[in-house]
């Protein structure tokens, strides 16, 4: 087999490369383009952590390449330097200084000369985080205990609310953790983030698609009530079923107002298995703080009838293809997957293990309830009602 000849993307093709990787299109996707495999488009992407570097401009009045290759069309044609620069519209001196910096008369060459003016125009804005060791370790502690980037840039916020110097933003956090050359945060901590990516993910990327069910007698969610929309009464609860390895499964649970979190163990999907371990979390709940459940269009909730029976709770079900209709419970799936990754067995996993992983995330803060915890917030409507 006749081996493929090494491509080296210029400029236009880099710039190709990232808006498609913008747009959410694979590497397989994005190198077929150019009839090479994903390795071949991977070092521009991972070369700075999947951000997209910022467009370099050339500075209006630096000699562009075409006034080089002229410079270097006269040297050859033994101009003198006082013809070259009437030719570019050019003081004598800027071209005497440009001959001299790059190799003199005999050595001088226009790509050359164009690459090294580049490379000594560069003014790197150094990192925040690479003078600040104290706000790195608290960083690094935080990353630890499993908190994100968001969560760690809002409580300092909080915590330090007139300290700029133990401020950052998530952002920073994360280019610094990514693009390695800041060297402030260990590539190490990258193991703790939620999704544990080396590189970062275009956020239209999704493998989404699959096809849903057909429920018998459901009850759509436009029918809901407008007080559970608004998130204004507790009590309404939105659920789902992640999947792992070998037809493992956990029931997850979350409550629309104060994002608690329940996780149960399941042996299978079968409809009857879910159903059982529904009203089994229903029973740990005031009937005041258990009122409603949306699911998505899943089979093992095609006997919701016998739920709602057994609970007096309403099932209402998502628009087919319409995840974010349960956005809260798709948000906690997304951060339950640092805990359980996509293709491992959930099997091995106790119902205590669940309850300390739930009890994790109830206890740290969330941007979204302005940095309280959903443990707070929960704890605070039971309070309500007692």
């Amino acid at each position: 087999m006749k081996q493929r000849k090494r491509i080296y993307y210029n400029a236009e093709q880099r710039r190709l490369i990232w808006d498609r990787y913008k747009q959410g299109d694979s590497l397989h996707d994005i190198a077929r383009m150019f009839n090479r495999y994903h390795t071949s488009v991977m070092p521009t992407i991972y070369r700075t952590g999947g951000y997209r570097p910022p467009e370099r401009i050339r500075n209006p009045i630096s000699l562009t390449l075409s006034e080089r290759e002229e410079i270097s069309r006269g040297l050859a044609s033994q101009e003198s330097m006082r013809e070259i620069a009437k030719k570019l519209s050019r003081s004598p001196s800027t071209i005497s200084r440009e001959i001299k910096r790059n190799g003199g008369k005999k050595g001088y060459r226009a790509n050359k000369a164009d690459d090294a003016a580049w490379e000594n125009a560069k003014r790197p804005k150094p990192c925040k985080l690479a003078g600040n060791k104290a706000l790195c370790l608290i960083i690094a502690q935080k990353m630890k205990a499993a908190w994100s980037p968001q969560q760690i840039a809002g409580w300092l916020k909080r915590k330090h609310p007139n300290n700029e110097g133990f401020q950052v933003s998530h952002e920073t956090i994360y280019k610094t953790l990514y693009v390695q050359t800041r060297g402030a945060l260990k590539k190490e901590l990258q193991k703790h983030l939620r999704t544990k990516r080396a590189v970062r993910r275009s956020r239209q990327a999704t493998n989404k698609g699959r096809g849903l069910g057909k429920i018998i007698d459901a009850v759509p969610i436009s029918e809901r009530p407008a007080s559970v929309e608004d998130r204004a009464v507790p009590g309404h609860w939105e659920g789902d079923l992640i999947q792992g390895s070998n037809n493992s499964y956990i029931v997850t649970l979350v409550e629309r107002k104060t994002r608690y979190v329940m996780l149960a163990k399941v042996p299978n999907n079968k409809t009857k298995t879910v159903i059982k371990a529904l009203i089994k979390q229903s029973k740990k709940l005031p009937t005041e703080l258990y009122k409603s459940l949306t699911w998505d269009r899943g089979a093992e909730l095609s006997n919701h009838k016998q739920f709602t029976l057994a609970t007096d709770i309403q099932v209402y079900f998502c628009d087919p293809k319409c995840p974010w209709q349960r956005g809260s419970n798709e948000n906690t799936n997304r951060l339950l997957r640092q805990y359980f990754p996509k293709g491992t067995d959930l099997s091995v996993h106790s119902q205590l293990r669940l309850n300390q992983v739930a009890r994790q995330l109830n206890e740290r803060p969330r941007k979204t309830l302005e940095y309280e915890t959903p443990a707070e917030r929960f704890n605070e409507c039971v309070a309500s009602i007692g």
